[in-house]
Order: C-alpha cells, then sequence, then structure tokens
C-alpha cells in the first residue's frame, strides 16, 4: 500500500467521522431516575435538552431526594449518549481500536 493510498484512506475516514459527529448530534435519549419519576433528555452532543419531573416531587419535602433523582437522571442520559456515540465509532472503525478515536467519547 503507498503512502497516498494510505492518506486518501485516512481523510475518507475523517470524513466520515465528522458525518458521524453531526449525526449524533441529532440523536436523543432519555434518562430516567425514581421509576420515571425525572426524565432527562440530552442529545449526542452531551448537551442537557430538557428536565421533566412529575408533580408528585415537586414538595419542600422532597428537595433533597428530587436533586438527587435529577443527578441520577441526568448521569443516566449522558451514560446512554456515550454508549451510541461508541456504537457509531465501531461501526465506522469496523470494531478496530484506533489510538485516539476509543477516546472521544469516554
Amino acid at each position: 500500500m503507498d503512502m497516498n493510498s494510505i492518506m486518501q484512506q485516512a481523510q475518507q475516514m475523517q470524513q466520515k467521522m465528522a458525518g458521524i459527529q453531526e449525526e449524533l448530534k441529532k440523536i436523543t435519549v432519555d434518562g430516567t431516575a425514581g421509576g420515571g419519576m425525572v426524565t432527562v433528555t440530552a442529545n449526542g452532543s452531551n448537551e442537557i435538552l430538557s428536565v421533566k419531573i412529575e408533580k408528585e416531587m415537586i414538595t419542600v419535602d422532597e428537595q433533597e431526594m428530587l436533586q438527587d433523582l435529577i443527578a441520577a437522571a441526568t448521569n443516566d442520559a449522558l451514560r446512554k449518549v456515550k454508549a451510541v456515540g461508541k456504537d457509531e465509532m465501531a461501526k465506522l472503525t469496523g470494531g478496530m481500536n484506533i489510538p485516539g478515536m476509543s477516546n472521544m467519547f469516554s
């Protein structure tokens, strides 16, 4: 394999990776906690898009629990985003462990 061919393949992979990153921005996942009492929606760019709280949870007595549930639901959503990102990158790389690419979604 000559150097030009390798460079061309690397450029194609870089373009595909950029496309995957654009597609991930469009993906949304829901993280939940408290049996669905709190739902956090995140996108593939690790941005929190919304937080939904069942009205039963909105009381002064439940403040600390509500804060914990929001954190748990947020972490759940971000874990799911990470998993989707890794799955998409695995499709691009054919499951090969390419240095630097495996850490993109960690």
